[in-house]
């Protein structure tokens, strides 16, 4: 499908059912129609058309998802902006995008371009704005940028096409209908957020409560108010929801899932969190490059905890060897997908498309192995691995010796250099709450598990890990403080 048109029939089927709803009101399926019409006029009175890209700098709440819908209805392409970027960051994206409108809370002065205020989109006439002639799947849809963790963020081009596989592979493995009600905690910014939080339960028929950020304990009360039967997640937020885990029993029933994505969750945490909220967490694995996901654990049958799962419908996940040959069962690879879920490309930069799509293949950069059965587990990123005195070292296979002590709620493994291996494993580690347990005795617990070449040379305990803006461990910014310290 087209998403131009998921409001009409939303509201053709169903005009008095619930939409989506956030903090400040809900929408009915009739409403969200008028209301996507209502933003469309105003952006259509701006010069907004076919092509055009429109930037929106919101927080979570039901008008981002209107600006959605309503660009797409004029045929424009929307690029998400993380509404905790300072000016000099907001404006790079605006501008690599070349985006016509930026879409607000309030009036931006400090960019190229003008601003369409929420108070602005209010004060339009609601009128009829119809579907645009000459709408296609290859259309773009969105443009997302990745954190820029290896240079300038780079824009990910998403086609209605891509949106259209990945829904619809999202809604066949997770059985959504009518029924199905997402409770969306993560941003807006991104793939995830947008595409398995927002439009797949949407497209199914569902609804969709949007959080405007997650906080642990209000997180509890809110699937107790709201109902919903499923939510997304990274492991970040399910080490803070593990972290509660003694002092609280909400009443989780309704819940028939959660997933967990944009980093691996480690098999410890995963048992924690199902046997004491007895909900079942779904593990996948997936880029913005792919339109968010390419394998996910089964909702019936075998879940292997420490595994990403099996390719989703439509795609084809394959893990192979520096010349691009498949590699054998049981054997470490990179990753690659192809299918209809891979991006157009990176925005302006056909060089660096080239050179991650090969012959229809995306190229990951993640390293992995599939195991007997055909389940993927993500053995960590090429550019993570060290490289200790010619052996490969696995940070991931560090952190899950750390993640076996009950006492670690995180933990961040990274290379230090050193004058005779090159480089040696180093741990940035954070404490569940009232855990005493020190640096030495951490060390002794993962010197059982693990080989010698393995064991980090240093444990640094910290407060708390840093995090990029999707939620993933900050392991640049780990590296950095590495490098700086050895500096010194």
């Amino acid at each position: 499908m087209h998403f131009a048109t998921l409001a009409d029939a939303r509201a053709e089927r169903a005009p008095a059912a619930p939409a989506i709803s956030d903090e400040a009101g809900a929408l009915t399926n009739a409403e969200l129609l008028t209301r996507t019409e209502q933003v469309a006029a105003a952006l259509e009175d701006r010069g907004i058309a076919h092509g055009d890209v429109v930037a929106v700098f919101l927080p979570n709440r039901v008008e981002l998802i209107l600006v959605l819908l309503a660009a797409w209805r004029l045929g424009a392409v929307v690029t998400p902006i993380n509404p905790v970027l300072g000016p000099t960051e907001t404006a790079y994206q605006v501008t690599d995008a070349a985006a016509k409108l930026v879409v607000a809370e309030a009036e931006r002065d400090d960019l190229s371009v003008p601003t369409l205020t929420l108070d602005a989109i209010r004060a339009t006439p609601e009128r009829h704005v119809a579907v645009a002639d000459g709408l296609a799947g290859d259309d773009l849809a969105l443009l997302i940028y990745t954190s820029g963790t290896t240079g300038s963020p780079k824009g990910v081009m998403l086609t209605h096409g891509n949106l259209d596989a990945m829904t619809a592979s999202f809604i066949e493995w997770f059985e959504m209908d009518e029924r199905d009600h997402g409770l969306l905690i993560l941003p807006l910014f991104h793939a995830n957020g947008i595409v398995l939080g927002t439009l797949s339960p949407l497209r199914a028929g569902g609804r969709v409560t949007i959080s405007r950020r997650f906080v642990r304990d209000r997180f509890f009360a809110d699937v107790e108010r709201y109902r919903p039967t499923f939510f997304s997640a990274v492991p970040a937020i399910y080490a803070m929801l593990n972290s509660a885990a003694d002092e609280v029993h909400p009443d989780l029933s309704s819940v028939r899932f959660a997933v967990c994505g944009a980093a691996p969750m480690p098999a410890e945490a995963i048992r924690r969190f199902e046997e004491h909220f007895d909900v079942k967490i779904v593990e996948g694995y997936g880029l913005s490059e792919t339109t968010t996901a390419s394998t996910i654990n089964p909702l019936h049958g075998v879940r292997k905890p420490g595994t990403v799962g099996l390719p989703l419908p439509g795609q084809r996940v394959a893990v192979v060897d520096a010349s691009g040959a498949e590699v054998a069962q049981g054997e470490t690879g990179e990753v690659v997908i192809a299918g209809p879920v891979v991006m157009a490309g990176y925005l302006g930069r056909p060089d660096e498309t080239a050179r991650t799509i090969l012959d229809g293949w995306l190229h990951t950069g993640d390293i992995g192995r599939f195991d007997e059965d055909g389940y993927l587990q993500i053995v960590d990123r090429i550019k993570d691995m060290i490289i200790r005195g010619g052996e490969n070292v696995y940070p991931k296979e560090i952190e899950n010796a750390f993640y076996s002590h009950p006492d670690v709620h995180e933990v961040a493994v990274v290379g230090a250099p050193h004058a005779v291996f090159g480089e040696v494993p180093v741990a940035f580690v954070s404490l569940r709450d009232g855990a005493a347990v020190t640096a030495d005795e951490l060390s002794a617990h993962v010197a059982a598990i693990l080989a010698a070449y393995k064991r980090p040379t240093r444990i640094t305990l910290v407060d708390e890990i840093p995090k990029n803006p999707v939620g993933k461990i900050d392991k640049p910014a780990l590296r950095k403080r590495v490098r700086d310290s050895a500096d010194q």
